[in-house]
């Protein structure tokens, strides 16, 4: 179900540059998405946003919101400030209802001109994007029955939608992600089958090109359509080496996006571009020192686990990888990650250095804490299970060597 929520996520704005030009009013244009004036306007404030700088760029929304008081997109757009202010670290609440209330402000004048006009395709455009991001926060958050109506809802809009790319490679954004979804989720997920079939089947190798014109054509899509394929080719379609340089100009162009850089860092450490990995991830711990937006515990436990690991494992460095294993677990234990791999696994590097020093009561302190959180089936449940066995013993045969 939470994939299913997750996979209607439209957002609407990429990168581009431009001089600031005079709005034009809503009697003169149809739509604001396809007028290169609003376009333009709003180019600083959207790559403020996507570079956490928010402040900045809810300051332009606002303004938007002033001279376009009855259309959705300022109301989305200050949503989407706070869904990205969300997405570091999940778990925080803090802009839930600010999140959900920006959404709703979004659904209530694209349902507006909706009524005035059925075949508005921006007004269906704006109507999936926001109950696919409701959706997927009520996902987040386990409201499974809420978080079905508003996918239902998006889905709705998003078929209302397909077809239409040929009018823009914005739209075309919509037939990607609809042809890639459509065939994935009943793939993956069997018990929404039934839901699928009152729709048209897509395709998913024609959803990826899709996504693919989107990225290197479209102005407002570009970023997400490159988000979208990140995550399908290192996720969905286990292909990383696609998706790195994907990653890699995401964080190039925005560099302060904890969430971007902290993928980039996971990609490079599965693709083995450990030089570039130790120094994405140094970067990661600086911005969290210094408190930078975005920066905080979950991309910190990603972070000082792959240089704990490169450190112990490639370079053999003990005291550096057990000062970023201590990090690991801190950062872990702070958000109450307890049975993620990223803490068990740093745990478990932590009682083997202990062990090489012969610090058995140490070792046994690091390996109880996992057997209190891990799965019975955990490779570190069964490590620290073998050591308890031998712990005594070890303690044995050191007493004896300092006697001898």
């Amino acid at each position: 179900m939470k994939k299913l929520a997750a996979i209607f996520v439209v957002l609407l704005f990429g990168v581009s540059t431009g001089q600031a030009q005079r709005l034009p009013t809503l009697d003169s244009v149809k739509y604001l998405l396809t007028d290169m004036t609003v376009q333009i306007e709003c180019t600083q404030a959207v790559n403020d946003l996507y570079n956490f700088r928010f402040t900045k760029a809810e300051l332009e929304f606002l303004w938007l919101k002033k001279v376009y008081p009855t259309h959705p997109l300022p109301y989305f757009l200050l949503g989407l400030s706070q869904w990205w202010k969300i997405v570091p670290n999940v778990e925080n609440t803090s802009y839930d209802q600010s999140f959900m209330s920006y959404m709703d402000s979004s659904i209530y004048y694209s349902e507006s001109l909706f009524d005035k006009d059925d075949e508005n395709f921006e007004a269906a455009f704006f109507l999936a994007a926001a109950y696919g991001f409701k959706g997927r926060l009520h996902s987040e958050r386990k409201n499974w029955s809420k978080a079905a109506f508003a996918g239902k809802k998006a889905l709705k809009y998003l078929d209302y939608c397909k077809g239409l790319g040929q009018m823009s490679p914005e739209l075309l954004f919509g037939d990607g992600l609809y042809n890639y979804y459509s065939v994935w989720i009943p793939e993956n997920y069997p018990l929404l089958r039934p839901i699928m079939l009152f729709f048209d089947k897509g395709d998913k190798q024609l959803g990826i090109e899709q996504l693919e014109r989107v990225r290197k054509e479209a102005f407002y899509t570009r970023v997400e359509a490159q988000y979208f394929l990140m995550r399908i080719y290192s996720i969905e379609e286990n292909q990383p080496h696609k998706a790195l340089p994907i990653a890699e100009y995401l964080h190039s162009t925005f560099p302060n996006n904890a969430y971007f850089e902290r993928y980039y860092a996971r990609l490079l450490y599965t693709t083995g571009r450990i030089t570039k990995m130790e120094t994405v991830c140094k970067d990661i711990l600086r911005k969290i020192d210094q408190s930078m937006a975005g920066y905080e515990e979950v991309s910190g436990r990603y972070a000082a686990f792959f240089l704990g690991s490169v450190y112990k494992s490639r370079y053999g460095d003990m005291e550096a990888a057990k000062k970023y294993f201590d990090r690991a677990v801190y950062f872990a234990e702070k958000i109450k990650k307890l049975d993620s791999g990223y803490y068990l696994h740093s745990l478990s590097g932590l009682a083997q250095i202990a062990k090489r020093k012969e610090d058995y009561d140490l070792a046994m302190e690091y390996y109880e804490k996992i057997l209190e959180n891990a799965e019975r089936k955990h490779s570190t449940f069964k490590e620290a299970k073998e050591f308890k066995k031998e712990y005594k013993k070890l303690k044995r045969k050191k007493r004896k060597n300092e006697r001898a």
